[in-house]
């Protein structure tokens, strides 16, 4: 299946010269969807990367983690913006274009040791998925690898990330 043909190009947004990469397209096309993941779950598969959980960032990551940990049979933890979970958190703060930012995850979501593969939908420059390795290995669980539907590669977000596997679905 192409995936590519699912997935609409909107031209000029959030910003002229900017070529949004919108999912909602092929996330409303049941046979694309399913595809998706089956096809998600084949790779981390073939690449051995054997997670206890899967974490999705806010919110796309939620959207495709689950599902996928659904298919690997893992849990699944949110990692959200701040102020969004009611137990006591970790948090990590990172660089933006223009300031800072900060995710968190419940401090009782996973245990040191815990393997874990990084689920979003898009990789850009790397910065949230970079973020979330922090706050994940600060834990001191296990990083096996990071699984993206779109990757920008012209933004060569993988040079900022850790020497693990990388899974991407589509590539522009």
């Amino acid at each position: 299946m192409d995936l590519k043909s699912l997935i609409r190009d909107i031209p000029d947004f959030p910003k002229p010269g900017i070529v949004f990469r919108d999912i909602t397209t092929l996330l409303r096309d049941p046979q694309g969807l399913r595809y998706t993941i089956d096809i998600f779950a084949e790779k981390c598969i073939d690449a051995g990367l054997k997670a206890d959980y899967i974490v999705g960032m806010e919110s796309r990551g939620f959207i495709f983690g689950t599902p996928l940990a659904y298919k690997l049979g893992v849990g699944f933890i949110p990692v959200r913006k701040p102020g969004k979970l009611p137990a006591p958190v970790h948090s990590v703060e990172y660089e933006l274009e223009y300031g800072t930012d900060c995710l968190e995850m419940h401090q009782d979501a996973l245990h040191p040791n815990s393997r874990v593969l990084i689920v979003d939908d898009l990789i850009a420059t790397g910065g949230t998925a970079s973020a979330t390795a922090s706050l994940i290995q600060k834990i001191g669980c296990e990083l096996v690898g990071f699984g993206f539907i779109i990757e920008l590669r012209d933004l060569q977000g993988r040079k900022n990330l850790p020497d693990v596997p990388i899974i991407s679905l589509v590539e522009y």
